[in-house]
């Protein structure tokens, strides 16, 4: 077993050949990482389904559904290689070129950050989507993914470093930590000088833990306390449909609604035919029933749980939803202004200057206007794939694609000035 410390050098010195690499040995290496993918198929599958009998009992199903692989899965993350390849190359653009008073000629260039750490948790898509973009930038990518996942991680690991091998680029380009203790985590967020970004992936302890502990460059990322606000002008069928997708369509990822805001002067007609579409008829069909917990106002008007004191501060990451009336739109912008985490917001209305107001006074990395917040994705926003979900402000928001994965440098020609 290789040390966390030998991987992180191994790593360095990649990153070095790395960035000197020309766009078409990158996409070449991507495709060839791709065809190894498909080719592991079946090893990968065997190794998720032994990840998946030892979590089962220990995890609920909709962190079990993060963990599982099946075969449409593992042709995504070989698609999402490809399609990284096809992307142009972040790296080397120019991002700005001026003469400046002294005759220099100022070239601002996008260069790779270097090495890319990533700690996440469960879903083993992820290894394959944050190497794609690594190598795609021109950076060298560490992983450290969840003890529960490491056989479906290793697995992948192993046929995407026989790509790249087989491509030319060094195996190091991609490597996977070994020791699943939190130690390694706490090694990879105190790697000073050989970590240049360090990435978490997960839950609000694993975030939390990063950004508060981190030594290196950290990006807050992932936690989703994401509303559906349905406003009184709302097409309330409309507003179903987007919250039933919201909320059921994969309640264990970061884009899920967490919460729904309803405006008080349609509250007695939409809160019945929400509970009838996401409680009553889910049940009926034989699916797993929302958990309504409502503010008082709510609670006069349906049947659920009374929502408590936290329920409107939690990820919860499951078939739950917190539920509050409120007397405006004013009024929802100021509940998301003190509940949300930055990650994604809906408003459902026909009203323009709702939805004006709505996506002037929420600060959240993506607000939508008439649709689901699932829609949070690096894929759907034509990135490829995305190594994470940044809701904070710097050096990157939102979904992480390769633009993000670069920094930039100045390059200066003259003639002989001097100063």
């Amino acid at each position: 077993m290789r040390t966390t410390q030998e991987i992180l050098q191994a790593a360095a010195g990649a990153k070095r050949a790395l960035a000197l690499c020309p766009t078409e040995q990158k996409n070449k290496a991507l495709l060839a990482a791709a065809d190894a993918v498909r080719a592991a198929a079946d090893e990968i599958l065997a190794e998720n389904a032994a990840d998946l009998a030892a979590a089962r009992g220990s995890m609920p199903d909709p962190m079990l559904d993060r963990l599982a692989l099946d075969p449409k899965r593992v042709e995504a993350m070989a698609a999402g290689l490809a399609a990284v390849a096809a992307l142009p190359d972040p790296a080397g653009r120019l991002l700005e070129e001026r003469r400046l008073v002294s005759g220099l000629l100022l070239q601002k260039v996008a260069v790779p950050l270097g090495v890319v750490a990533i700690i996440y948790e469960s879903r083993p898509n992820v290894t394959a989507d944050a190497a794609a973009l690594a190598i795609k930038s021109g950076n060298a990518c560490v992983l450290r993914g969840g003890r529960e996942a490491y056989r479906s991680n290793a697995a992948i690991t192993a046929a995407l470093r026989r790509g790249l091998a087989g491509a030319g680029l060094p195996a190091d380009t991609v490597s996977l930590i070994e020791d699943t203790t939190r130690a390694s985590a706490t090694e990879l967020m105190t790697a000073s000088g050989l970590v240049d970004l360090l990435i978490p992936r997960g839950g609000a302890g694993l975030i939390r833990a990063c950004v508060e502990q981190a030594t290196v460059p950290c990006i807050q990322t992932g936690t989703g306390i994401c509303h559906i606000y349905v406003d009184a002008a709302a097409d309330l069928g409309m507003a179903l449909d987007i919250l039933d997708n919201a909320k059921t369509s994969r309640p264990s990822v970061c884009n899920a609604a967490e919460v729904c805001l309803v405006h008080e002067a349609i509250a007695a007609d939409f809160l019945p035919r929400m509970k009838a579409r996401l409680v009553d008829e889910r049940a009926a069909k034989g699916l797993v029933p929302v958990e309504l917990r409502l503010c008082p106002k709510a609670a006069a008007l349906i049947p659920g749980t009374p929502a408590g004191a936290a329920d409107f501060d939690t990820e919860f990451l499951g078939y739950t939803l917190a539920v509050r009336i409120v007397a405006s739109c004013e009024a929802a912008i100021a509940h998301i202004a003190a509940h949300s985490t930055g990650h994604s917001e809906a408003i459902v209305t026909r009203d323009e200057a709702a939805a004006a107001a709505f996506a002037a006074g929420v600060d959240s990395a993506a607000v939508y206007i008439n649709a689901s917040t699932r829609f949070t994705d690096g894929g759907e926003f034509g990135l490829g794939c995305e190594m994470g979900i940044s809701t904070q402000k710097l050096h990157a928001r939102g979904p992480m694609g390769l633009a993000e994965l670069t920094s930039y440098k100045y390059i200066l020609r003259g003639a002989g000035q001097t100063r």
